[in-house]
């Protein structure tokens, strides 16, 4: 029954998706406030079973293709141009924005601990660039500042994991120094760019030298999940090797691979990318009872202590 659970979700999540990009187009909201408010209206409705989705499965399952999709439909020329703006805004932006939210999070949370804040801050830093992006091509802003933000989109989220992986491990150790972070933050995103550079180069090179289209398109589809596995299990960043293979792979694309090929994968990974986002759109909507639901309440006052 869990698994025809699972099942029925996965189909209203895509059926939701193009459901609302058809009243995106006709009331010129975008898709994303659409399948949020649509999934918030549907957590409350009574009788609604709750959603509730691993963390896991975000990291694992949604997560890389989203990244490599994004990055397929990115300019590395442009992105390399821009790398400045970009970098300020991925990393500086990020990190400031953590160290505020920590900053507040210690008078408000008594006893949260500074290690602590830090991860709060780490996981409400990076903001979400899809929805920002479509009011940004909606309301004609300059190709340079869409490609800006849709660059910093790309990098922020290994900003945040990293600086939250080493929160995290503060607040296990109890104690935090900043040369120990700096230090795990670099060799993270360093090494998370150099996996990502070996392995698509080397998938370059695969469709480069004749390999079959199917071939290709079936490397296309496990690169993001094997890349970000990779990355992680070596203790990098996964989600910049995920970048940069999807960077590397559209770069060299017109050269490696045939127009056949291009079609293919272009299609694919545009309806992947449809479906995902619309579906991640919608789970953040439908979490909105199952986070009531979890909020924290005063322990009841036991009858000795009265």
């Amino acid at each position: 029954m869990e698994a025809v659970a699972t099942l029925v979700l996965v189909l209203l999540l895509a059926v939701g998706s193009v459901l609302a990009s058809a009243a995106a187009k006709v009331s010129k909201v975008p898709a994303p406030l659409l399948l949020v408010a649509g999934g918030i209206i549907v957590a409350l409705v009574p009788g609604v079973p709750r959603v509730h989705v691993a963390p896991e499965v975000v990291l694992f399952v949604l997560l890389p293709p989203l990244l490599y999709a994004a990055a397929l439909d990115s300019s590395l020329i442009a992105i390399r141009t821009n790398a400045r703006s970009i970098g300020s805004l991925a990393v500086g932006l990020v990190l400031v924005t953590a160290c505020g939210v920590s900053v507040v999070a210690n008078p408000v949370v008594p006893g949260i601990g500074f290690a602590a804040a830090v991860a709060l801050g780490a996981i409400v830093a990076p903001p979400d660039a899809v929805a920002a992006s479509a009011v940004a091509r909606r309301t004609g802003l300059p190709r340079r500042l869409v490609t800006v933000l849709e660059g910093e989109s790309l990098f922020n989220d290994a900003t945040s994991l990293v600086l939250l992986r080493v929160a995290v491990g503060a607040v296990a150790a109890g104690s935090i120094s900043a040369v120990h972070a700096v230090g795990d933050f670099v060799i993270a995103s360093v090494g998370g760019a150099a996996i990502g550079a070996v392995v698509g180069f080397a998938l370059s090179w695969l469709r480069r030298h004749g390999v079959p289209a199917l071939v290709n398109t079936a490397f296309s589809l496990v690169a993001p999940f094997a890349v970000y596995l990779i990355g992680e299990q070596a203790h990098t960043s996964g989600v910049i090797a995920v970048v940069i293979t999807g960077l590397i792979m559209a770069h060299h694309a017109p050269v490696d691979a045939d127009p056949a090929t291009r079609l293919t994968d272009g299609a694919i990974w545009s309806t992947m990318q449809f479906l995902l986002e619309g579906a991640v759109f919608a789970l953040i909507g439908l979490h909105c009872r199952t986070s009531r639901g979890r909020s924290p309440r005063r322990p009841a006052r036991s009858r000795s202590a009265v």
